[in-house]
């Protein structure tokens, strides 16, 4: 068959030329994101340290490739322009000069984040208008373009202006990453996900180690501990905004997922422990481990922490131990926080030694009432600056 000028186009454009990408990552979990695009091969000059996350140079694949395997960042987005514009002339001149259907697809559903500081042009929603009606025009869809909600693309463009300096930059990852697409149902406040891989980073969590979860929840470390384990990517389950773009390769991602699949891990035996208290909590996450995957390597009990003995389960080999503890209305008013977390405290030291361990504290003092000699990493969750406890105990 023979290749259209526009597939040439996208060929020399898109596929084959190298882009400017940003790894949107929480300050806290900066390092482990740069820990992993290193070892997924991206050359250390390529990658460069910002606020708010990393400005990294690949191809396209490379943008499918991250999406796919990183589990910490939060999105991934392709830089497609920068430009100096100080009235709205010159941004819709600039914004015209980008050839938007090498980028999107003609079925778009446009949404825009807009951010200004200190620019002459600072009307947020004004900014997006504009360039939306420019966009729609090229793209052949126009303001009377009626096409059901359901044939739409979903596609986020993201524009920011500094000091007049505007970035545009398309959002390749549609739904936050740390949405793996295997939670079909959560308990009460969830952990996320990218959160949780972070910490079991620390912990130097490994395909050797068993992990107790004791507090699980809708099993939010149980659930990653098994992706780890076994081999899958944290983007394996879910969808991706770039499989719309124009220069996405179907064959070759699918390529990239089959080679992935031949690396699974199967294990004979469980190799991680949840359990809770809460038949409701249970409940929620043996749902979410419907996937034979995960339910082949996750034990799932109804057990109070404090009469959990990790000999009995380790056969007296040592492992990982994650907990993220009630506190708040979670708690409820008849235990009192500091007591509870002593009780915890005393129960990892007596239980648990030589245990890695990782627990999430929702302020600095919290450490004390553990009396653990733990190391804090501050990391931001849900709009709130908690702390990871991490130490061997």
């Amino acid at each position: 068959m023979k290749t259209s000028s526009f597939e040439k186009r996208i060929k020399r454009r898109i596929i084959g030329r190298e882009h400017q990408f940003f790894a949107v990552c929480s300050p806290g979990i900066k390092k482990v994101c740069e820990n992993e695009m290193l070892a997924l091969g991206l050359p250390e000059d390529h990658l460069k340290i910002t606020p708010g996350g990393f400005e990294f140079k690949g191809k396209l694949e490379t943008c499918l490739l991250f999406n796919l395997h990183l589990g910490s960042p939060s999105r991934i987005l392709m830089r497609i322009s920068q430009f100096k514009a100080d009235s709205f002339e010159k941004l819709e001149k600039k914004i015209d000069d980008i050839d938007w259907i090498l980028y999107l697809p003609k079925n778009s559903n446009l949404k825009f984040n807009v951010t200004t500081k200190k620019s002459r042009l600072y009307h947020s929603d004004a900014i997006a208008q504009r360039c939306e009606k420019i966009i729609l025009n090229q793209l052949n869809l126009g303001s009377s373009f009626t096409s059901s909600v359901e044939n739409k693309s979903n596609q986020t463009i993201y524009i920011r202006a500094d000091n007049d300096d505007f970035t545009i930059s398309l959002d390749s990852t549609g739904d936050l990453l740390f949405k793996r697409g295997i939670k079909q149902k959560v308990h009460t406040a969830p952990l996320r996900e990218n959160l949780a891989f972070a910490m079991l980073f620390w912990a130097g969590f490994s395909k050797q180690d068993i992990l107790i979860d004791p507090m699980c929840g809708s099993g939010t470390f149980s659930l990653e501990a098994a992706m780890m384990k076994t081999n899958l990517p944290p983007g394996f389950f879910r969808s991706f905004a770039f499989e719309s773009w124009p220069g996405f390769s179907q064959k070759t991602y699918a390529y990239m997922k089959k080679q992935d699949q031949k690396k699974i891990i199967t294990f004979a035996e469980k190799q991680i422990f949840a359990s809770d208290i809460d038949d409701m909590a249970l409940t929620t996450l043996e749902q979410n481990i419907s996937n034979p995957h995960l339910n082949q390597i996750i034990d799932v009990c109804k057990k109070d922490f404090f009469s959990i003995y990790p000999s009995r389960i380790s056969h007296g080999g040592k492992g990982v131990i994650m907990l993220n503890p009630p506190y708040g209305k979670r708690l409820g008013e008849k235990k009192d926080t500091r007591s509870f977390y002593q009780e915890i405290g005393k129960k990892l030291s007596s239980d648990f030694k030589g245990w890695r361990a990782g627990i999430i504290l929702p302020s600095r003092e919290w450490k004390s009432y553990l009396e653990l000699r733990l190391e804090l990493k501050p990391i931001f969750h849900g709009g709130l600056d908690i702390f990871a406890g991490m130490g061997i105990i």
